[in-house]
């Protein structure tokens, strides 16, 4: 299996200073800097990063979940939302909410909560982000 890779560089201090963040892939690039993190400003931060892989990761591994059982999925969206709040001693992320929809003809409700509850424990970027609290909205479209 490849390693990923991505980089970031980071010039000036804390409030003033910006950065930029590059997918090792070449896929995207974009700045980041304090308002764009802590407040509403442009650019991209590291938990919205997160929230991307986290919702791109769930995605697939829920088709995988599914497929495996069987089904036949015809399409799933996920959002995630990444909250980063301050506590003593700096910041931390506090809680993750994934929210997905899929389209998946023939499986009843109770078997696609099950399949997406296990997935929500089970997806990778899930294991790797177990000292957050996450919840799952699943539903079937």
């Amino acid at each position: 299996m490849p390693v990923r890779t991505s980089d970031a560089k980071w010039q000036g201090d804390l409030k003033s200073g910006k950065g930029t963040v590059h997918l090792g892939s070449g896929a995207w690039e974009g700045q980041y800097n304090f308002s764009s993190r802590f407040e509403e400003g442009k650019g991209t931060n590291p938990e919205e990063l997160i929230a991307a892989a986290h919702a791109a990761c769930f995605s697939m591994a829920l088709s995988a979940g599914l497929s495996g059982a069987g089904f036949t999925v015809d399409s799933i969206a996920t959002s995630a939302k990444v909250k980063v709040e301050p506590v003593a001693g700096g910041f931390e992320i506090t809680k993750i909410d994934l929210v997905t929809e899929a389209k998946v003809p023939g499986i009843d409700k109770e078997a696609f909560e099950k399949i997406a509850a296990a997935t929500k424990e089970g997806c990778p970027v899930s294991k790797a982000l177990k000292a957050v609290p996450i919840s799952l909205d699943a539903k079937l479209v």
